[in-house]
């Protein structure tokens, strides 16, 4: 059996094509990623993991549209080359030069980037909508019961209900990529752990019964910085909590931004028990994404905020945060006040920066590190641009 997948965030569609297996011959192979040019019967694809191969698209060749959320390929029209455009997705089944960097493709099995970009905006819509997003703080196996902590400044405690139709997915310790997020079951999801469900929210908003789930293990810093070194793309900072130092890499996806100081302020006065007047926007909010997540790349980002907008709804961070200053390795300052997320990382790999708050004086001095811990791990699932799009949900 040939096994399609397709990346498209927040859910990766596989297709299954049953005549893969009756195929004799060559080794065949498989390559999977976006359309980065095409010239006469040649298509270069820009793999999912970083390289580039040439795929040479013959007469034979079965080339097909698969529609995003489309199970199998019985119904998937076939198209002509001229069909394809630079940014689609495409999976090719084939026979691979000895070098590997070329293909000749038996089939190639397209998915056009509009319809790609509108399944994830109507996904991103569905998870705020449908969605929430904390930390976990039980786990009840025997009932299928998690209750989450929505880790906003007041938080509120939700009941989400796993059943046997839930599609459960978990983050790879490097990885904030929802693409990279791999099946998994309620018995790997742990106190602690970051979590986003999306499904059916009861009236009072205390409980969800999800159609799917999201978990990981994020590592959330409060911490002054100790050094940077542009030339590795690390930055080491002294963990307020631990009292250790920390080595981070910054990638080229990690969001790093200067949280304004009347904003910073709004949220010191909230932690302090204050008003932060009309108009204030908290720190982290019952909707705040693997990845996920997570590029293309978290599941999409939920809202984030003590505040709220006209009707109730909680300000979506992600909207907060981009409008926010960035802020360079450069222009980072040693010993300054820094609010880190993380992933896990592993021993072969550090843990990558996902979002760096510089700016956050007012908020360490008005919170314990443990407490300003608390405050930022729930935009964990909700960072980066990579939620929602293929490449991180």
């Amino acid at each position: 059996m040939l096994t399609i997948c397709l990346a498209v965030a927040p859910r990766t569609y596989a297709a299954q094509q049953a005549d893969a297996s009756q195929q004799t011959g060559p080794k065949k192979t498989r390559v999977v990623g976006a359309v980065k040019s095409i010239t006469g019967n040649t298509i270069t694809i820009q793999t999912d993991a970083g390289s580039e191969v040439s795929v040479a698209i013959q007469p034979t060749t079965r080339l097909l549209r698969m529609e995003p959320g489309q199970s199998d390929l019985k119904s998937a029209p076939a198209i002509q080359l001229s069909d394809v455009q630079v940014g689609d997705r495409v999976l090719v089944a084939g026979i691979p030069s000895d070098d590997a960097k070329s293909v000749t493709a038996t089939t190639a099995v397209v998915m056009k980037q509009a319809d790609v970009a509108d399944k994830q905006q109507h996904d991103r819509e569905e998870w705020q909508k449908n969605g929430v997003g904390g930390v976990v703080k039980s786990v009840d196996a025997a009932t299928g019961t998690i209750t989450l902590s929505t880790g906003s400044l007041a938080a509120n405690a939700i009941a989400v209900h796993v059943s046997k139709d839930t599609v459960i997915r978990r983050y790879a310790p490097d990885s904030v990529k929802f693409d990279d997020a791999k099946p998994s079951t309620l018995a790997l999801i742990k106190e602690g752990n970051q979590l986003r469900a999306r499904g059916t929210k009861s009236a009072d908003g205390k409980e969800l019964t999800a159609a799917e789930i999201v978990s990981g293990s994020f590592r959330s810093i409060p911490a002054t910085l100790v050094s940077t070194d542009a030339a590795s793309g690390t930055i080491t900072v002294t963990d307020l909590v631990s009292k250790r130092p920390v080595t981070l890499k910054v990638a080229s996806d990690s969001q790093m931004h200067a949280l304004p100081a009347m904003f910073a302020q709004r949220i010191a006065t909230r932690l302090k028990g204050g008003a932060a007047g009309p108009g204030s926007e908290g720190a982290a909010g019952n909707n705040a994404e693997p990845a996920h997540p997570a590029n293309g790349d978290g599941p999409p980002q939920g809202g984030a905020g003590t505040g709220s907008r006209p009707g109730g709804d909680a300000p979506d961070f992600q909207q907060m945060l981009s409008r926010m200053p960035a802020v360079t390795l450069a222009e980072l300052q040693k010993g300054s006040a820094l609010m880190i997320v993380a992933t896990e990382g592993t021993a072969d790999a550090p843990s990558k920066v996902i979002i760096l708050l510089s700016g956050v004086e007012p908020i360490l001095t008005a919170a314990s590190p443990r407490q300003a811990s608390a405050i930022l791990s729930p935009w964990n699932l909700s960072a980066g641009g990579n939620a929602g799009t293929g490449d991180a949900p």
